[in-house]
């Protein structure tokens, strides 16, 4: 299909959540919605540009294998319409394969853009529908779309979500390490079939996390956040998580878990007059063995936002 030049749609502005999945045993179930973002501003142009700045700008800005054009072109394709050139200005803070929900915002901005300037007339449910089937997972999709505390699950071409707001109390740092993990690489250990036990074990603690998170219930979360299904075989390979679990119940955490599948570990605080002590302790456990990046953030309620952007003089 060839490219449609000149065309006379108007602009548009997406910004797009971070966000942690799993929290521990609720794997491609469950995610939160965190406030730092992927922001995005499109306009239709002779042919495709990029302007990115803030995290991983290199990356961002290449017009080859990029995930938000190469996605934007394919819905395009599909759908049998125009692909239409856009110049795009790109303001990224979710730092790529580390566990914070970098694709599905990258996916869910190529939606949003494909639907605009491709005239695709979808609503909500097509668009978690979309992006859940190149996502392969429910979970940070419905999170970074809706916001807030969500479980997720696909029957046939439906994504069902259910919803929460989680305590405004609550606090968040996600401990980043030097390195990133490719999240083909954090499933590649996980195995083919799981012991009873800890299946028993992770149905009792996912049903457990979603009530603690609607009911603001912060003495369930060293409970509801205990995994047996991912996070025991990706420890080797994500090693903040064994140094940061044991602070669960000090210095005012309340619950870790990888990000997602990792290597971030999210900790959650019971306020923010305990983020000093917390991050303290953080750090302190981390100790001078690597060097790690903590981002202070809050849990967000609303999801990913559309608007038009400003006139360009």
């Amino acid at each position: 299909m060839s490219e449609q030049q000149g065309s006379p749609i108007g602009g548009m502005r997406l910004r797009l959540p971070a966000t942690s999945a799993n929290l521990g045993p609720g794997f491609d179930a469950v995610a939160i919605a965190l406030d730092f973002y992927l922001e995005i501003e499109a306009e239709a142009a002779a042919e495709f540009s990029i302007e990115a700045t803030g995290l991983n700008a290199d990356r961002c800005r290449r017009l080859e294998d990029n995930l938000v054009i190469e996605t934007y072109k394919k819905l395009l394709r599909d759908a049998d319409r125009p692909i239409v050139p856009l110049a795009i200005k790109m303001h990224n803070e979710i730092p790529l394969a580390m566990g914070c929900g970098s694709s599905a915002a990258g996916r869910l901005a190529a939606i949003g853009m494909a639907v605009h300037f491709g005239g695709l007339g979808w609503d909500t449910p097509r668009v978690l529908y979309e992006a859940y089937l190149l996502e392969g997972h429910p979970d940070n999709i419905a999170a970074c779309w809706l916001g807030g505390f969500v479980a997720a699950a696909c029957k046939e071409t439906t994504v069902h979500v259910a919803r929460v707001i989680p305590s405004e109390e609550w606090r968040s740092i996600v401990v980043f390490p030097a390195e990133s993990l490719p999240t083909s690489k954090a499933r590649a250990v996980l195995p083919a079939s799981f012991p009873l036990a800890d299946v028993v074990a992770n149905i009792q603690a996912v049903s457990m996390l979603g009530l603690a998170f609607a009911q603001g219930r912060k003495d369930l979360l060293s409970i509801a956040m205990n995994d047996r299904i991912h996070q025991p075989y990706r420890a080797p390979i994500c090693t903040l998580l064994p140094q940061m679990l044991p602070l669960v119940g000090e210095n005012g955490i309340i619950g870790a878990a990888l990000s997602g599948a990792g290597p971030a570990v999210l900790v959650i605080v019971e306020s923010e007059e305990a983020l000093e002590r917390a991050s303290a302790a953080i750090r302190d456990a981390v100790g001078s063995s690597q060097e790690v990046r903590l981002q202070v953030c809050r849990f967000v309620h609303s999801g990913t936002r559309l608007g038009v952007p400003a006139t360009r003089t």
